[in-house]
């Protein structure tokens, strides 16, 4: 059974199943680190990396939460989930931060450090983010 682009971007979007979360999670992800990895690259010229990799995270922080809302878990926020997806985050950043200082200790490059980082967290932050925007007591 073949299947054209529009219907498996269809399929993709309105599946309820936890396979199409993860891939909708990857295209928002796909976004956020985008925007994350521009930021830091601009800012880069500037700051030290740390400080440039903080504001680009923060920034992408705000549109994920409202994708990961409406888009891939198909939720509604609210302060709780917030609260919660602030916290998961809170992890998360340590986590990039540690593996970001730990690359460029092992001298790669500035502009080639957060690629690893990007490859390790982001499965551990669909687990985090998943559990709290799915949680029904949030």
């Amino acid at each position: 059974m073949s299947c054209n682009p529009r219907t498996l971007l269809t399929r993709i979007i309105n599946g309820t199943t936890r396979f199409h979360e993860f891939l909708r999670f990857g295209l928002v992800g796909l976004l956020a680190t985008g925007l994350h990895y521009l930021i830091y690259i601009i800012l880069l010229a500037l700051l030290s990396p740390s400080i440039a990799y903080t504001i680009g995270y923060g920034i992408s922080l705000l549109m994920n939460f409202f994708l990961s809302n409406f888009f891939t878990f198909k939720t509604k926020p609210n302060m709780k989930k917030g609260v919660g997806f602030g916290i998961s985050h809170g992890i998360n950043y340590l986590l990039h931060m540690l593996l970001l200082n730990l690359f460029l200790w092992l001298n790669v490059p500035d502009e080639w450090a957060p690629i690893p980082v990007f490859a390790i967290v982001i499965p551990v932050n669909f687990i985090l983010v998943r559990t709290v925007l799915k949680s029904k007591r949030l």
